[in-house]
């Protein structure tokens, strides 16, 4: 009431959810990257912080990471992104049937992550505890395996409920999409990762 004037209607008619911008698990998604972004970027900041301490790098005698773990990582990851966007736009369709066909192929899918990054560990040439060289080479190698493990936890939860009654409710279609668009982040924050684990140490003298 404003002024003796009655303001009234009817909001049944109005969406009970919503894709992209208009979902507020989709703010959530962003405000979650945008912390997890902070934490890359101070890790980014200690690494070229040590290496200017460094006269070569990495740090004489020990060699650079070997190569094969993490490149194959590398392509595998790129390749997920194509059932990850076969899932996003058939969560953005509604299409039951196809979301729980294309989570089920992701949660395969992460799981060759998984035993390639432990031989990543392997091969970095280096303990967390030998240098600073080799902390922060761990610290990456850590947090980006955080990431992986917690999009595939939150896959896996999808898949089961999207097997449920609960997967034809409107907002499973939104998480699962909202799912999708962590997982880009998950896999271009890697990208950055490797450039610095495996390639700056081969560039630098």
């Amino acid at each position: 009431m404003a002024d003796g004037v009655r303001f009234e209607g009817d909001l049944a008619a109005l969406p009970t959810h919503g894709f992209g911008h208009r979902s507020i698990t989709w703010w959530g998604i962003i405000g979650f990257m945008v912390v997890e972004g902070m934490f890359f970027a101070l890790s980014f900041a200690a690494y070229f912080f040590i290496l200017d301490k460094e006269q070569t790098w990495p740090p004489a005698p020990l060699a650079p990471p070997d190569l094969l773990a993490g490149s194959l990582l590398t392509i595998l990851i790129l390749l997920t992104e194509i059932p990850n966007s076969w899932i996003k736009r058939a969560a953005e369709r509604y299409d039951l049937a196809t979301v729980r066909k294309g989570l089920v192929v992701m949660s395969a899918a992460v799981i060759p992550l998984f035993v390639l990054r432990g031989f990543e560990f392997a091969s970095l040439n280096v303990s967390w505890t030998d240098n600073a060289y080799g902390s922060v080479m761990w610290l990456l190698l850590f947090l980006h395996t955080t990431h992986l493990v917690t999009d595939w936890g939150d896959t896996l939860v999808l898949t089961a409920l999207m097997f449920t009654e609960h997967g034809k409710e409107a907002n499973r279609f939104v998480d699962t999409s909202e799912n999708a668009l962590y997982w880009r982040f998950v896999w271009l924050s890697w990208l950055l990762i490797y450039l610095l684990i495996y390639w700056v140490p081969r560039w630098l003298p």
